[in-house]
């Protein structure tokens, strides 16, 4: 099922999901046009392309990422340890404008750079330890439109939802969202343009 579920509203919506808390903005404020930044990042960006282990074997991550955090903020997840670079000037403005609009603070962000439509990620849940039982994760989307699919791990009868989200949009996850649903991007049949995604979230001691 293919849903629009962005209005035009300058407040978060909420997206009827069951056993999940998710929440979208069609255009967070910012201070440049959102391509001019994801143009930015793109070039200042030192991205990595990281592996990941899959039934004993080890494959190249099909995007580019970055991890920036506050010190200590590091981040594990399918045999990846990321430790954070410093904040930039430009992810600290950007950490604010989600910050206030999402009503959460955040001591970390990921970047992930999907080159063109052979790029993507998975389904999964952001579910490690480190983020805690009900994580909060605003997910900021610049440049190339893409479709993000969420399937639902509880309820087999429940058909995927896939939301559309343009350059400039803001989806915030919150409860128990990643404990029941997982969510993913696929490859594009279509050739398509740059996209980067920030996906901001708070590390907690464990």
């Amino acid at each position: 099922m293919m849903t629009d579920l962005f209005s035009d509203s300058a407040t978060l919506e909420p997206v009827a999901m069951p056993g999940a808390e998710v929440y979208c903005l069609r255009h967070l404020g910012l201070d440049r046009p959102a391509d001019s930044i994801r143009d930015e990042l793109i070039r200042d960006t030192p991205w990595r392309q990281e592996s990941v282990t899959v039934w004993g074997r080890r494959y190249p991550q099909p995007r580019l990422v970055a991890w920036y955090g506050d010190p200590g903020c590091v981040y594990a997840y399918s045999s990846i340890r990321l430790e954070p670079l410093p904040w930039t000037e430009r992810l600290l403005a950007l950490r604010a404008r989600v910050e206030r609009a999402a009503g959460h603070s955040f001591n970390s962000v990921l970047l992930n750079y999907y080159r063109d439509n052979n790029d993507s990620i998975g389904l999964h849940s952001d579910d490690e330890p480190e983020l805690g039982p009900r994580p909060v994760i605003a997910s900021l989307s610049l440049g190339e439109e893409r479709t993000l699919i969420f399937k639902c791990k509880t309820d087999k009868r429940q058909q995927p939802i896939r939301l559309t989200l343009g350059s400039g949009s803001l989806l915030v996850m919150k409860g128990d969202t990643q404990a029941n649903w997982k969510h993913g991007i696929e490859k594009e049949t279509r050739p398509c343009g740059p996209r980067v995604n920030l996906t901001f979230r708070r590390i907690r001691a464990i």
